[in-house]
């Protein structure tokens, strides 16, 4: 990666989908940190998130879609009221969440979880 923030921007968000997926990572809670052994973890439909900072700060709630193209996510209960009445959500950067609950329906996700406590464990057994 280029230092230039010109160069940085247009990595962004020229990157390829399988890179845009570690793109939509997010921080996990302390509690999920201790237990999983890892800082972050890309976002799913279905996790839950609490939202740190922006006008929604201190908002909880479940992921209900992942927009990989706009690199935005969007969380229940996250809305703002048109002028003709209707509610829209509202889209939030992956970066400004903490995953506090992880969907752990898809075996993938549950063994690339558990891939980083068992890489840890010998090493922490050595010492």
């Amino acid at each position: 990666m280029s230092k230039q923030p010109r160069k940085q921007r247009r990595a962004f968000f020229d990157a390829p989908k399988h890179v845009i997926v570690k793109i939509l990572s997010a921080h996990l809670s302390d509690e999920l940190k201790e237990k999983y052994k890892r800082r972050s973890f890309p976002i799913r439909k279905g996790d839950t998130v609490k939202i740190v900072r922006g006008d929604f700060k201190g908002f909880s709630g479940a992921v209900l879609r992942v927009d990989r193209e706009r690199m935005r996510i969007y969380v229940e209960g996250v809305t703002r009221e048109k002028v003709d009445g209707t509610k829209v959500l509202i889209p939030i950067r992956s970066s400004k969440v903490i995953i506090t609950k992880i969907n752990l329906d898809d075996k993938r996700r549950v063994k690339a979880l558990e891939r980083k406590i068992k890489i840890q464990t010998p090493e922490m057994m050595k010492t």
